[in-house]
């Protein structure tokens, strides 16, 4: 069973730098609006690019657009050897349909 983190825990560790979110949505509706600091993963490009993110000692959350994904997303980042043991990987509940708090965009990433 994939832990889950409700919106409001994942944008309180957000904020506090100890979690790194993995979006597994299609790059244009990432590119509309993402969770600040998320990284761009879609669900398909996953199992060929999990090898090349460097899953450093913060926990991962992976969110999608209602939270169903996001699951398949986390036990797949949690099998791989090379995220530690003791990572937290989850999913984030209700996904972005669930997120009210701000979004990052591309536009304002490059401002």
């Amino acid at each position: 069973m994939v832990e889950e983190l409700t919106p409001e825990e994942v944008n309180e560790r957000v904020q506090n730098g100890d979690i790194r979110v993995i979006d597994t949505r299609p790059q244009e509706q990432y590119e509309r609006g993402h969770i600040p600091g998320a990284i761009n993963v879609p669900l398909g490009d996953l199992p060929s690019m999990v090898p090349d993110i460097d899953w450093d000692d913060r926990d991962v959350v992976c969110a999608c657009p209602v939270g169903q994904s996001s699951k398949q997303a986390a036990m797949l980042i949690s099998s791989y050897e090379g995220v530690e043991e003791d990572i937290v990987v989850a999913s984030m509940s209700g996904g972005y349909e669930e997120w009210d708090f701000e979004l990052e965009t591309d536009a304002s990433a490059d401002a």
